[in-house]
């Protein structure tokens, strides 16, 4: 991917809203990708899953792959 706020970045961001580590995983980190799915399953079970989703948006449009 390129620089903050690219084409891509926007698309990963999306993604990551529907399914959070979604947008990581489109942009080749697989880690984090796994961490926020995870995390997002454990906080549904709180009914706080949407904060996941959130933070996972915010997290693929502001990646700047350095």
């Amino acid at each position: 991917m390129a620089e903050q706020g690219s084409a891509g970045n926007v698309i990963a961001a999306l993604c990551s809203f529907f399914i959070p580590g979604l947008g990581q995983l489109i942009q080749g980190r697989p880690f984090t990708a796994a961490f926020y799915f995870i995390v997002d399953i454990i906080l549904w079970l709180f009914l706080l899953g949407w904060l996941m989703h959130i933070f996972a948006c915010l997290d693929a449009a502001w990646y700047s792959n350095k």
